[in-house]
């Protein structure tokens, strides 16, 4: 009967406004025009980086966002990728990003935990897009 619920309300983790709703990447596919945008979305960053990386969308011509239900808040894509350049996997962009809230208590990086109970662990992972 719970899964049943479930699948009709959603997870519980998007009726907590402390968190991101939603993430989304947008990437411009003409240089010069910042209003043509392909849009990707994934409800957890780490299944949006995942898709993203998986589809050859690279993290230079991206840009990422946290969605709350009234308003997107940029995410610096420098927490989401590697040294040389590259998208982070889990768990290395949890870890990235759950030390970065420690430091900064910036409320687009709550939630992601490395170790322990991670606020979007009921949430589909899936990317899409683009749109």
């Amino acid at each position: 009967m719970n899964n049943v619920i479930r699948n009709f309300i959603g997870p519980s983790s998007k009726y907590d406004d402390s968190i991101p709703f939603t993430y989304i990447a947008k990437v411009r596919f003409l240089d010069k025009d910042d209003n043509l945008v392909n849009n990707y979305f994934s409800d957890t960053i780490c299944g949006l980086i995942a898709y993203l990386s998986k589809n050859k969308i690279f993290p230079e011509e991206t840009e990422l966002f946290a969605c709350y239900r009234k308003k997107e808040i940029p995410i610096d894509k420098k927490y989401c990728v590697s040294g040389d350049g590259k998208w982070l996997e889990r768990p290395e962009i949890c870890h990235s990003l759950e030390q970065h809230f420690k430091q900064t208590v910036e409320e687009q990086f709550k939630g992601h935990i490395e170790h322990g109970e991670c606020s979007f662990d009921d949430r589909d992972r899936e990317g899409s897009g683009p749109y």
